[in-house]
């Protein structure tokens, strides 16, 4: 009870502070509509996100056009036309603002038409995006040429049905006429490409349709979670600053006259802590969910572990930064620097997912990236309570440590 009473106390000092209300509510808000129309807002699910390729005709053909065409209809690629040279497109490929690219030679086409073909040239990394893209180069040269090779034989098995019947159908007049005839074949092919006769229809079940068509993307939908995670941190330089004046008025000191414990003490200073960042939560989570559409009660069960276990590690944060601290100057440090490390190196600022294999593993050893991913296995992976489970034990043993050690480094004076 007595460190229920404290608890109350700190939390109504807070309170009454305005600048608590700015670092807790105000700045995440600000943070999260700036970041997620930067990212695109409402809309972000509707962006294209097939992959830059890049495509320098220096053919300009019909069968060139062709091939653009076919790399068109693809699912894993998008083409983007460029103007330069080789060169040019080894560089764009190299700064990563193309997975892959292809250069068309000249001549191309009428290679094609001879049944000589040029090979095509295509730039790309060793990586999983430049690869992808490279399988899909191939698959569309694939079919060019199979459209060629069906217009040479529809070709000749019109010329050999002239011969056998020259009274009914009349020949390929020259070369020029047969390179017509192949290319209104090629033509043919690729429209049909486009819609093939026989494709392959997958269907879920309505459960899964149900389930899947909750979620819905957007800019918001890792700016919001990423933003709370980042300023709940942020949220403690208030509550630590507490216990250092405290300390410095040596009301700690005087509190050990009253029956209250050293124990009840520090559970007090901690509940104010997590009440308050817990707060600071909902409010974060009820505006994600009423106002930019973010689907957190898609699984309320699941989101409420994964916000009473963030604030019980960033609570714990907060307890120990009180206990170290020495000045007020001391708990911004202590807040600050571990709000950007926390937050750059968790996946706050980039989706871990789009870092490397390393920078997931380190990531992975802080409380924030395992924040991040319980609340992005709701909102953006579609997933349930299961899903968060994991997540939510390690941000609770961080919770311990984090306590046990502020414990052991709690001072009165």
């Amino acid at each position: 009870m007595r460190a229920i009473d404290l608890a109350a106390k700190d939390l109504t000092q807070l309170v009454r502070d305005w600048k608590s209300a700015v670092f807790l509510v105000a700045l995440p808000i600000v943070f999260t509509l700036m970041f997620g129309f930067a990212f695109g807002g409402f809309g972000g699910g509707q962006q294209d996100a097939r992959l830059p390729l890049g495509i320098l005709d220096q053919d300009d053909g019909p069968l060139s056009a062709g091939f653009l065409e076919l790399i068109k209809t693809s699912d894993v690629v998008r083409p983007v036309v460029e103007k330069g040279s080789e060169a040019g497109l080894e560089k764009k490929v190299r700064d990563a603002d193309l997975a892959a690219a292809v250069l068309i030679p000249a001549g191309y086409g009428d290679a094609l038409l001879a049944g000589t073909p040029r090979r095509l040239i295509v730039i790309a990394k060793q990586d999983s995006a430049g690869q992808t893209a490279l399988a899909e180069v191939q698959a569309a040269a694939t079919r060019l040429a199979g459209s060629v090779e069906a217009g040479r034989l529809g070709a000749q098995a019109y010329e050999d049905q002239a011969r056998l019947s020259p009274s009914t159908v009349k020949g390929l007049a020259d070369e020029a006429a047969r390179q017509q005839f192949m290319l209104q074949a090629v033509e043919r092919a690729v429209a049909a490409w486009k819609t093939p006769p026989l494709t392959v229809e997958v269907r879920q079940s309505g459960a899964v349709a149900a389930e899947e068509s909750s979620v819905v993307q957007s800019g918001f939908s890792h700016t919001s979670p990423a933003m709370m995670v980042q300023f709940a941190i942020a949220g403690l330089i208030g509550a630590a600053s507490i216990l250092v004046q405290e300390r410095k008025t040596r009301a700690l000191r005087r509190l050990l006259t009253t029956a209250i414990s050293r124990g009840e003490i520090i559970l007090g200073h901690y509940l104010a802590m997590f009440v308050l960042i817990l707060a600071q939560l909902a409010v974060l989570v009820a505006f994600g969910q009423l106002l930019l559409k973010v689907p957190y009660l898609r699984e309320p069960v699941a989101t409420l572990l994964v916000m009473v276990t963030t604030a019980l590690w960033t609570a714990a944060l907060g307890l120990l930064i009180g206990a170290l601290a020495k000045r007020e100057e001391q708990v911004i440090l202590f807040s600050l620097v571990p709000m950007f490390v926390l937050s750059g190196m968790g996946g706050a600022w980039v989706p871990l997912e789009f870092t490397g294999k390393t920078f997931q593993a380190i990531g992975h050893l802080l409380p924030s990236a395992w924040a991040m991913d319980g609340f992005e296995n709701i909102v953006i992976r579609g997933l349930g309570l299961e899903s968060v489970l994991l997540p939510a034990g390690i941000m609770l043993a961080y919770a311990v440590g984090l306590c046990a050690l502020a414990a052991w480094r709690f001072r009165y004076e």
